[in-house]
């Protein structure tokens, strides 16, 4: 756990260290979290509020960015522990809270059924009358913090984005992509993007980055992983990524084994961007950091080749 500029970045434990985090905002004795990780990192985000020297009854609402479960799949059991908090979701997302079972199956189709029982356990549904429906422009305060969310597709539909511009900044989910601070140099930050089945969609994503890019945020506060600066370098290195690996998915369409070409030439492609950007890791400890990522980011962009298809629409973006 770290505090920055009244934001508390808590690291959720999902999947390995300083790999998911979420975020409490705390002003005038009121308080928020956006994103929540899983049922399992509730212990995390409530020590979090206790040793910020806050009660549970001080949360007012939790703002979840999109409905994926490493963000989301704890929000129904949270809410259980915060008797005054109201949960803000894209409102493609609304009726997964209600009722996750189609959210359970969706997941469970990626991962597996076991996996995901294994990793997620019980995902309790909310009440309709604690959810609010976060559409394009939906302001939250947090004390005399003003919050604005502002819908950003292409990892997702459901993705939303939270604006908050007296800090310059941005609580960005999947939407501005993915950086570990393992792989962080002199250089700064190494950034590349969330491609997670099974709603990517680049010239959204490639949107979404420059909307934000055109507020000049100093800060993107990621899930994965904490909050990252050089934002407009980082936004570049992004549409290049995105353009790339969408090079990269249209090349290997054909191949038999498409799935595993694509998990190759992503492998190699991160690696040999990562040392460029001066990694000092070796080529296997780069791509055991990047491993679950490279593995999701194929499956994203293997359904988004097959939307292509169906289409007649095989054709690389341009970059924007």
């Amino acid at each position: 756990m770290s505090q920055h500029n009244h934001t508390i970045t808590i690291d959720t434990g999902f999947h390995r260290p300083r790999f998911d985090a979420c975020y409490l905002l705390i002003d005038s004795g009121r308080a928020a979290f956006i994103d929540c990780g899983v049922n399992a990192s509730q212990p995390r985000l409530l020590a979090a509020l206790a040793a910020a020297g806050l009660g549970v009854d001080a949360v007012d609402h939790l703002i979840l960015s999109h409905i994926h479960l490493d963000h989301a799949g704890g929000a129904g059991a949270l809410l259980t522990q915060l008797p005054n908090a109201m949960v803000h979701v894209h409102p493609r997302g609304v009726r997964h809270l209600i009722d996750p079972s189609v959210l359970l199956a969706g997941a469970s189709a990626v991962y597996g059924a076991a996996a995901v029982r294994a990793t997620y356990g019980v995902l309790l549904p909310i009440a309709s009358d604690r959810i609010v429906a976060a559409g394009e422009g939906h302001r939250i305060a947090v004390g005399q913090r003003a919050l604005q969310c502002l819908d950003a597709p292409g990892h997702a539909r459901h993705h939303l984005v939270v604006h908050e511009p007296a800090a310059a900044a941005f609580f960005t989910g999947d939407a501005f992509g993915i950086s570990y601070r393992e792989l962080d140099t002199a250089a700064g930050p190494f950034i590349i993007p969330a491609t997670t089945p099974v709603q990517f969609d680049p010239l959204a994503m490639q949107a979404s980055i420059a909307r934000m890019l055109a507020t000049q945020p100093q800060v993107m506060y990621l899930t994965h992983y904490g909050p990252v600066r050089a934002v407009a370098r980082l936004a570049a290195d992004l549409h290049a990524r995105i353009d790339r690996m969408v090079a990269l998915a249209e090349a290997a369409a054909a191949v038999p084994d498409r799935h595993g070409a694509l998990c190759a030439a992503l492998r190699e492609y991160y690696v040999s961007a990562a040392q460029q950007h001066g990694v000092l890791l070796g080529a296997a400890a780069i791509a055991e950091v990047l491993r679950l990522d490279i593995e999701l980011n194929a499956q994203g962009l293997g359904v988004w080749l097959d939307a292509q298809s169906r289409r007649g629409q095989l054709t690389a973006p341009a970059q924007k």
